[in-house]
């Protein structure tokens, strides 16, 4: 399977007990797993601007008790500040107007050493995956991060059409939090 979604899940590293905040849920792709990986003593706060997704990702999950589903706007405020562990973001970022303030409020919800996750399309010419112009390539999602007070602190490379990009908050950051 091209999307990896379990080596996706092992790569973030995930412990027992996390919070985890994953940003356009959707229906649920991710969000099964990252249950499964935190387990019963931690969190998953699925995050989606769009009622009915968030209704089928419900159904798919009737029995998953770690699991929030939230209706989030990019209006509305984020999570609690200092309350997760990892934010998760797949294939989502381009549908944000403002860029670093959305990657703003969403770094306020990290804990102390919290990392937010990016995995998006690669622009270039895919057999998978959105029209090259709604992409945003590596390099402009990183200086949009840059500005949002993230550095890059890791990166995967096995995904064959989409980079994987692991940020922290920088120490200035953290400090006018």
């Amino acid at each position: 399977m091209w999307q990896r979604p379990d080596r996706v899940v092992r790569a973030l590293g995930l412990e027992r007990g996390d919070v985890v905040a994953e940003v356009g849920a959707g229906p649920g792709y991710f969000t099964a797993r990252l249950a499964r990986a935190v387990g019963p003593s931690g969190r998953v706060y699925a995050l989606d601007p769009e009622p009915r997704a968030l209704d089928v990702l419900r159904r798919r999950l009737d029995g998953v008790g770690n699991v929030t589903p939230v209706l989030n706007r990019d209006d509305d405020p984020m999570l609690p500040a200092r309350s997760c562990d990892v934010v998760v973001i797949v294939n989502v970022y381009h549908h944000f107007d403002d860029g670093p303030d959305f990657l703003r409020r969403v770094a306020r919800c990290l804990k102390r050493g919290g990392r937010l996750v990016n995995v998006d399309w690669d622009k270039r010419e895919t057999p998978k995956g959105p029209p090259l112009e709604h992409r945003v390539s590596r390099e402009a999602f990183l200086h949009v991060a840059r500005r949002a007070g993230l550095e890059l602190r890791d990166e995967h490379h096995f995904l064959p059409y989409q980079y994987f990009l692991v940020l922290r908050a920088t120490a200035g950051a953290r400090r006018t939090r």
